[in-house]
C-alpha cells in the first residue's frame, strides 16, 4: 500500500542539526513532488521545502533558505531534510507529503502525509 514513513527527529540543541528521512513505499518518487512541512503548537501547517526526483527541483521557504536542504535518493526511494543550525523556532512535528503540483509550499497540494516526527531544539 502506498505510505510514507519520516524518522530521524529528536531533541537537540540550538545551534544542532538533524536529518529526517522520508521512506516512500507502494510507489517510486520519479514524476511526483515530495514536500516537508512542519506544525508547531497553536501554528498553522507550513511548507518547509520540497523536491521533484525526476530533475532534482527544489523549493525552499524563506526561513529555511541556507539551512535546510533537501534530497532524494531514488534507489532506496527516501527524501531527506538536512537541517543545520537549527533554533527553538524550528521546534515543530515535521511530515512529509505527496503531491502532484512540482514546486508547491502549500499543504492543500498535497494529499498524501506520514505520520510525522517530532523535532524539539531547546537548551
Amino acid at each position: 500500500q502506498l505510505r510514507l514513513v519520516e524518522s530521524g527527529g529528536g531533541l537537540v540543541q540550538p545551534g544542532g542539526s538533524l536529518r529526517l528521512s522520508c521512506a516512500a513505499s507502494g510507489f517510486t518518487l520519479d514524476g511526483y513532488a515530495i514536500g516537508w512541512f512542519r506544525q508547531a503548537p497553536g501554528k498553522e501547517r507550513e511548507g518547509v521545502s520540497s523536491i521533484t526526483s525526476h530533475d532534482g527541483s527544489t523549493s525552499y521557504a524563506d526561513f529555511v533558505k541556507g539551512r535546510f536542504t533537501i534530497s532524494s535518493d531514488n534507489a532506496k526511494n527516501t527524501v531527506y531534510l538536512q537541517m543545520n543550525s537549527l533554533n527553538p523556532e524550528d521546534t515543530a512535528i515535521y511530515y512529509c507529503a505527496r503531491g502532484a503540483r512540482h514546486g508547491s509550499l502549500w499543504p492543500a497540494d498535497f494529499y498524501t502525509w506520514g505520520q510525522g516526527t517530532q523535532v524539539t531544539v531547546s537548551s
